[in-house]
């Protein structure tokens, strides 16, 4: 088992500290959080260890999380990193794409690993189905919430639209040739609604809308590649991949066929990946312990999390040209 400590104890840093007792393969230490009235209140209710300063958790962990705001993610994880201990830091990874950069290069040469909590790689229908998607040429993504005063911090491209950033960037594998963007502040003093077109070398469309002023909530993503239609509901944890085949010469009395204006037959096929039902923040964790202990690079990165934050900044500094 691994010692690890939370740094943060807000909303997200008790769904960590929970599941890290949980884990069969963590060890928790304990946490630190700035706020000494919420660690007391903490420590006495759930009975995780509270430390007095953020040196000590770190001292006494061989990992650690931190779940603290976006503004104090670049020191705490300097602080982590500079004492040779694994790190595992909640999106976005820090507030300047200058700043990322130093803590994966950190990371690098104090040879220690580190992962970025971009949950949603780790959800049920997009790990059901993720293995289907093959150089797809124009995706489309909607991720739509109801606002909640916790995140507006920032803006709904940070707060919201990374994660399919992030997903996007991990199935395209194509550099980013071209980004634009829109987007508009009405509750906050940051845009709470956006909408982003990432073009790709290879030629790759993506259209991405973030939301967190919708009546209701969505997260679905579609692909669309060579004979095939790819759809996830991150929400519901559903997927379907719709393929098109070469007719058969024969076909069966309830087969779906199309004619294109050519005459070419094709044959629709409809899947339904089998989705298992998971933790996702759990198995980021229990995934990041195992790339600790086989030495290899973690299914989110500090790189990809990096490359994530920098189209994310790119979007952003697209709603400054309008």
């Amino acid at each position: 088992m691994l010692k690890a400590g939370v740094l943060g104890a807000g909303h997200l840093g008790k769904i960590h500290l929970k599941l890290l007792q949980q884990s069969s393969k963590y060890e928790l230490v304990g946490f630190y959080d700035a706020d000494k009235q919420a660690s007391e209140k903490i420590e006495s209710e759930f009975g995780y260890k509270s430390f007095p300063t953020m040196e000590s958790l770190i001292d006494a962990s061989e990992m650690v999380v931190v779940v603290t705001p976006t503004s104090t993610h670049f020191e705490c994880a300097k602080k982590v990193l500079k004492a040779k201990k694994h790190l595992f830091i909640e999106k976005p990874i820090t507030e300047t794409v200058a700043q990322a950069e130093e803590i994966r290069d950190l990371a690098k040469e104090m040879k220690v690993r580190g992962q970025v909590g971009q949950v949603e790689r780790f959800n049920p229908a997009f790990q059901a189905i993720k293995d289907n998607i093959h150089n797809p040429m124009f995706i489309e993504s909607h991720r739509l919430s109801e606002f909640n005063p916790r995140g507006t911090d920032v803006s709904v491209v940070l707060d919201l639209m990374i994660h399919d950033i992030d997903a996007i960037l991990s199935v395209v594998k194509s550099p980013v040739k071209t980004v634009s963007a829109s987007g508009v502040s009405v509750i906050s003093e940051t845009p709470d609604i956006a909408n982003a077109r990432i073009e790709f070398e290879n030629g790759c469309v993506a259209n991405l809308t973030a939301s967190r002023i919708s009546l209701k909530k969505m997260r679905k993503a579609r692909f669309f590649q060579r004979d095939a239609y790819i759809s996830v509901d991150f929400l519901e944890k559903k997927c379907e991949v719709v393929k098109m085949k070469e007719a058969a010469t024969e076909p069966d009395d309830y087969a779906m066929i199309l004619t294109n204006a050519e005459g070419v037959k094709k044959q629709i096929y409809f899947e339904n990946p089998q989705v298992e039902e998971n933790n996702a923040i759990l198995d980021e964790l229990e995934s990041f312990y195992d790339a600790i202990k086989a030495d290899r690079t973690p299914e989110v990165s500090l790189k990809q999390g990096t490359e994530a934050l920098r189209v994310a900044m790119l979007i952003i500094e697209n709603f400054k040209k309008i």
